[in-house]
Order: structure tokens, then C-alpha cells, then sequence
């Protein structure tokens, strides 16, 4: 892990990016072309490079297995690689309402409560997690003002105009703070992605975490 020096950071205490869907290259990954898990932001990082591609920003997806495969449905490049899963169970993840971030083929993002999510050949990419954050601009109704179940989280909402908000807290923080952070950013919806292991890369920011043993990460690559 490699904490760069001081310079530019995200306010409220959150490393966060913005990006458009329809206009930059952002894709969820789990294996390389060879069938290995990438594991690491490292790893994408070296995966990227040897297609010439520049990784600006990463951050851990849905939550996954001990085995690094994903916990409920992952879509990548249109090809169901995990199943969605409707059940109930322990764990944040079966908090309910929980949700799947996706991207369609035209490039529209969404977040989407899982009940009312269907697969179809318009999605390119889709990761499920739990629970949802926000809900058509409100609150999970399970969380609770000055809690003290707090962690590092990270997590996504959908901002007008097509854009997506990643963000990860600096320090731990409970859901409900979490929570508040999308709201007040304008958020009509967001998605909780993980917690204690969360990682994220965002060179701009100074924020450089590249260790890490993840399932699903999503990036945002350039050109070299």
C-alpha cells in the first residue's frame, strides 16, 4: 500500500470520482485473459498496462467469496459470470434492501434495488451488493443516527446527468453518515460496495492503494 505525499484532496473526508459512463472507459474486472483472478488494483494495473492502457482510478466492487469470486450477480462485457441472488441471509450483503450497480451497452449507469433488477442483453456490466444506501433519494430505513458500527467504506451513487460518484471514507464511518455523504452530494440513489477491505486508486488525489486480495474491482483506464 503507498500513501503518496500531501496535495490535492477530497473533502468531507472521502476519496471520490466522478465519471460519465457514455464518455470514459469504465469496466468492472475480475480475470485476466488467462482466467486468473487480477486479486489486487496492482494486478489490473499490470493487466492494463499490456493492452497500452494508462488505469486513473480503481475501486473494489461488490463483496466476494473466500475464493475472490463475486457474492450475487456479476455481468462483464454482456457475459453472467455469477448469478443475482434474491435470498435472504447474515451479513450486510442480505441487508434489504440491497442493490446491483450496472452499465448497459449504450453506456447509461444505474443503481437498481434488486427486486425489481432483470437481466437482459442490454447490460454490459452489473456487480449486486448490499445494502442499498439510499433508496429514490432516501435513507436505508436500518440505519441509525451516531451509530457505532463504523468502518472504512466505499460505495456508489447515481448523480443526473448519467454520472457516477465513487466514494471511499479516509476513516471509519458508520452507514448513516455514509449514507448522508450521497445524499448531500445530490445523489438520488447508492449502492454500500464493502467495508474493511475497501481499496481504491486515485493518482490525482494522492491516493495510491494498490495491495489488497479483492473480487470484482472497477476502474476507469486511458490510452497510453
Amino acid at each position: 500500500m503507498v500513501f503518496a505525499g500531501a496535495g490535492k484532496r477530497a473533502d468531507d473526508g472521502m476519496v471520490s470520482y466522478v465519471v460519465d459512463p457514455a464518455k470514459q472507459e469504465v469496466e468492472f474486472y475480475w480475470k485476466d485473459d488467462k482466467g486468473e483472478v487480477l486479486r489486487s488494483i496492482q494486478g489490473l494495473k499490470d493487466y492494463l498496462a499490456g493492452k497500452h492502457k494508462r488505469l486513473v482510478f480503481a475501486m473494489n466492487g461488490g463483496m466476494f467469496k473466500t475464493d475472490n469470486s463475486p457474492v450475487g450477480l456479476f455481468i462483464a462485457k454482456g457475459q453472467m459470470l455469477a448469478s443475482l441472488d434474491t435470498s435472504s441471509g447474515p451479513g450486510n450483503f442480505y441487508l434489504k434492501p440491497n442493490g446491483v450497480l450496472y452499465i448497459t451497452t449504450d453506456g447509461k449507469a444505474g443503481i437498481s434495488q434488486t427486486e425489481d433488477f432483470a437481466v437482459n442483453d442490454k447490460i454490459r456490466f452489473a456487480t449486486q451488493s448490499g445494502p442499498m444506501l439510499l433508496i429514490d433519494g432516501k435513507m436505508h430505513p436500518a440505519f441509525k443516527q451516531g451509530s457505532a458500527n463504523v468502518n472504512i467504506r466505499n460505495g456508489v451513487g447515481l448523480l443526473p446527468g448519467n454520472r457516477l460518484l465513487f466514494a471511499m471514507s479516509r476513516a471509519p464511518i458508520n452507514f448513516y453518515d455514509f449514507a448522508t455523504y450521497f445524499k448531500e452530494k445530490g445523489c438520488s440513489d447508492a449502492l454500500y460496495l464493502d467495508g474493511f477491505v475497501s481499496r481504491a486508486y486515485l493518482p490525482e488525489q494522492q491516493w495510491e492503494q494498490t495491495d489488497g486480495n479483492l473480487g470484482v474491482i472497477i476502474g476507469v483506464a486511458v490510452p497510453e
